[in-house]
C-alpha cells in the first residue's frame, strides 16, 4: 500500500501556546483535532508543503521550521507518514480559512483533546523541550548546585541519576530539589536504579535499559516514563510498552569513555527512523549539537555537562 506523505506543524506562539484545528467531519479521521498541515504535492519537500498549507489553511506565513518528529502509522485503510516541524517564527493572525475551528492551547492541555492515533507521539514531542539535563551524583556535594545551574540555564526536563547515594540522602535531596523544579515549571524524573524510585515524589521515572527490558507493560500512575536505549531492540520495546521518550547513546565519544564504541549520527538517524518516539541524543553532546540532533530525527540532546556551563 502506498504511503501518504503529510506535513504538519506544531505552531507555537510567543506565549508558548500551540495551535490545533478541528478536522471536518466528512474527512478521514473527521471530528478529531489535529496539528495543521496537509499532503505533499508532487515535487514538494515536506517543509515547502507545510509552508504552503499554513498559508492556505490559516493565512499565516511561516519564516522557519525545525524538524520535530517523523511518525509512520498504519490505519485500516491507509499508511501515513507525518513529517512534523516546530514552527515558532511566523507572521499573521491565524484564522480558519476553510471554516475549521481553531484553538490555542498550552502543551499540557493537548492531553484533553481527541486526536487521531497517529498524532499521539506528536503530542508528546510537543510537550517536551529540546534539552534533557542529567544530574549525576559522582560528586554528591555538587548535586544541589548543579540543579540550580540547570534551572538557571532554562532546562525544563531533568533526570536525577542518583545511583550511588544512600536511600536517606536521595530522599533528602528530592525533598529539596522537587519544589525548586516545580517553582521553575521543570519536570523532574528519577532514575530507576534508585531504591524505591517509584515511591519518590517526582514527575516520573527514567528506566535503565535493563529495567526497560524487564518490563512487559508501562507502570501505572506514572505521569512521565523515559528510558535509556542503545539498540533497535530496546527502542522497539520502549515503544511497545508505552514509554514517553528515550535517550539513545552513546552517539559521540565522551570525556569519561573516549575509546568506547559510538553510534555516530548516521546510525542514530537510522535507528530513530524505525520508531515513533521522541529520542534524545546522548554522549559527547554540547549545546551546539541541538540543531544537528533535530535534523538527524531526534527530539534534541541529553547531557550531564552540556547544560552546566
Amino acid at each position: 500500500m502506498k504511503v501518504l506523505q503529510v506535513a504538519a506543524g506544531v505552531i507555537k506562539n510567543p506565549q508558548g501556546q500551540i495551535l490545533i484545528a478541528l478536522r471536518d467531519p466528512t474527512l478521514h479521521q473527521g471530528g478529531l483535532w489535529e496539528f495543521p498541515g496537509g499532503k505533499l504535492e508532487p515535487g514538494e519537500t515536506a517543509e515547502q508543503a507545510l509552508f504552503r498549507e499554513l498559508k492556505e489553511e490559516l493565512d499565516i506565513t511561516a519564516h522557519a521550521a525545525t524538524p520535530l518528529i517523523t511518525v509512520r502509522h498504519s490505519y485500516p485503510d491507509r499508511h501515513v507518514q507525518l513529517n512534523v516541524f516546530l514552527v515558532e517564527n511566523f507572521s499573521g493572525l491565524a484564522k480558519g480559512c476553510q471554516g475549521q475551528p481553531l484553538k490555542w492551547v498550552t502543551p499540557n492541555e493537548l492531553l484533553s483533546f481527541s486526536f487521531p492515533a497517529a498524532n499521539q507521539p506528536i503530542i508528546t514531542a510537543a510537550r517536551l523541550p529540546r534539552c534533557y539535563g542529567i544530574l549525576d551524583d559522582a560528586d554528591p556535594s555538587l548535586l544541589m548546585d548543579n540543579l540550580h545551574k540547570l534551572l538557571a540555564n532554562g532546562i525544563k526536563l531533568i533526570q536525577a541519576r542518583l545511583k550511588n547515594l544512600p536511600v536517606d540522602a536521595v530522599d533528602a535531596f528530592i525533598r529539596q530539589a522537587y519544589p525548586s523544579c516545580q517553582q521553575q515549571q521543570a519536570v523532574l524524573l528519577v532514575n530507576s536504579a534508585v531504591a524505591d524510585a517509584d515511591k519518590l515524589n517526582v514527575d516520573g521515572m527514567h528506566l535503565t535499559s535493563a529495567h526497560l527490558m524487564a518490563l512487559t507493560k508501562r507502570p501505572t500512575n506514572m505521569p512521565w516514563l523515559a528510558a535509556s536505549c542503545h539498540t533497535l531492540e530496546e527502542l522497539r520495546h520502549a515503544q511497545n510498552i508505552g514509554v514517553d521518550f528515550v535517550v539513545l547513546a552513546p552517539v559521540l565519544p565522551t570525556a569519561t569513555h573516549p575509546d568506547a564504541p559510538t553510534l555516530g549520527w548516521e546510525c542514530f538517524t537510522e535507528l530513530v527512523r524505525q520508531v515513533n518516539l521522541p529520542v534524545y541524543a546522548l554522549g559527547g553532546m554540547t549545546a551546539e549539537d541541538i540543531t544537528l540532533a533535530c535534523h538527524a530525527g531526534g527530539q534534541g540532546i541529553a547531557g550531564i555537562r552540556a547544560f552546566l556551563e
